[in-house]
């Protein structure tokens, strides 16, 4: 017997031994006979007996009936359950709370078990290499994909460091970033931080960027290649026509006034559509080339106003917003600002309408807007997109390169119809030297 049970017994006969003497004192000092003294006796102690078997069973059996099942929960047993005597029962609400708590803990396991599973799955069946590191830099997990890439079985690499799996530098540097590895591939480099068992771990995600980069480039060279031929096209079709022309007036004999004027009028119009084909290689470079931003204190209030007082068709609204001081290139913001102005302006320039600039602050970005009440925008699905324009004598170049420096500067740009009717392009740009491209 345990310690607690036969405490629990000690403690029960001790509590019964002052009335079992004073029964057997009376009985066995009492006018009774021989017979009488040893039956009585002996039924006191069959009472006794059963007694201390009782309060075994009501008392002792049900605390070991507990621990068994608390023991079952911590061994990951969930399928033992206790007998409830029902919720009016001190004893049986026990129960009925430690039933319930086999029951969820039961699960909770199966819930795990699913989802690792489900984890599992995903993890071997994902396109990319899921690598995970313990605090030493060792491999403590790998899936398919991370296999593949450093060609060796899970077994193998298991417990390696990541300096002998020749991946340290997937441990190090910043990241989303892509890395080149053997045999001309290029990997998207992603990394995240994780606890278990309470030490820091690292999760790796290598993915394998090469053919999606390489779908992309070549569309963009075939993008690119429609463009130029567009273009190009579009000036040598008429130079050609027009050469055979001049060509067939040269070689007339003899010559006229009319045919020195059709002369004249051939060249001067092969002249301009040899200028503008300049014009269009022009911007196409200057979109191509541009600069890596070069960092500077810009008050935002100074370069609106400047940039507002080129704009001479009309009188844009300055809505001054707070004093803000922007860290950035300002040859650059003031070519974009310049775009988007004279955009507005042009939208406007039929009617009466007006244009305003304002500009906010929210969560460490500046958010300066343009606004105008024209005819808003009708296709935004192109409003980026090189050399597009609707604009007679666009070019196209204006919002494509007002949005590569917005982004050189960490921020985006953004156009779209206003309710009450207009366009709002709005720019939005981090305070500071969190700009991607500007060096610290």
């Amino acid at each position: 017997m345990t310690t607690y049970p036969r405490r629990t017994v000690t403690i029960a006969f001790w509590a019964a031994l002052p009335a079992l003497v004073l029964a057997l004192g009376l009985l066995w000092f009492g006018p009774y006979g021989a017979r009488v003294q040893w039956t009585g006796t002996l039924f006191i102690a069959i009472v006794l007996v059963v007694g201390l078997s009782v309060l075994y069973d009501h008392v002792i059996r049900p605390i070991q009936t507990a621990s068994n099942l608390l023991a079952a929960m911590r061994e990951g047993d969930f399928s033992l359950r206790a007998r409830s005597t029902g919720p009016d029962d001190d004893l049986g609400l026990l129960y009925m709370e430690a039933n319930g708590l086999a029951e969820m803990l039961r699960g909770n396991r199966l819930e795990a078990l699913e989802s690792g599973a489900l984890l599992r799955a995903v993890m071997a069946e994902i396109d990319a290499a899921v690598l995970a590191f313990d605090a030493d830099g060792r491999l403590v997990l790998v899936n398919r994909g991370g296999e593949e890439l450093l060609g060796a079985p899970e077994a193998q690499l298991i417990g390696k460091p990541a300096q002998q799996l020749h991946i340290a530098d997937c441990l190090e540097g910043d990241t989303p970033r892509v890395l080149e590895r053997p045999g001309a591939t290029r990997w998207e480099l992603r990394r995240t931080t994780f606890r278990q068992d309470g030490r820091p771990h690292q999760l790796v995600l290598l993915t394998d960027v090469s053919r999606t980069l390489q779908a992309e480039e070549r569309e963009a060279w075939q993008r690119l290649i429609r463009v130029l031929s567009h273009e190009i096209n579009n000036s040598l079709t008429p130079i050609r026509s027009f050469a055979g022309s001049l060509r067939t007036i040269v070689q007339q004999e003899p010559r006229t006034p009319e045919g020195d004027e059709d002369l004249r009028r051939g060249l001067d119009i092969i002249g301009q559509r040899a200028d503008s084909l300049g014009r269009f290689i022009a911007a196409y470079a200057r979109l191509a080339r541009l600069p890596m931003p070069v960092p500077q204190p810009v008050l935002v209030e100074d370069w609106v106003q400047r940039v507002v007082a080129l704009e001479t068709r009309r009188n844009v609204v300055v809505r001054p917003g707070p004093s803000v001081v922007l860290l950035a290139d300002v040859g650059q913001l003031e070519q974009l600002l310049i775009n988007l102005v004279r955009n507005a302006a042009d939208a406007v320039d039929a009617g009466n309408g007006t244009v305003a600039v304002t500009w906010s602050v929210r969560d460490r970005l500046l958010e300066l807007s343009v606004l105008d009440d024209g005819p808003g925008i009708a296709d935004s699905a192109n409003l980026f997109v090189p050399f597009y324009t609707t604009k007679p004598g666009g070019s196209g170049i204006g919002l494509a390169l007002s949005r590569r420096i917005a982004e050189a500067h960490g921020g985006r740009i953004s156009l779209e119809n206003r309710p009450e009717g207009g366009c709002i392009a709005m720019l939005r740009l981090p305070l500071g030297r969190e700009a991607a491209g500007i060096p610290s």
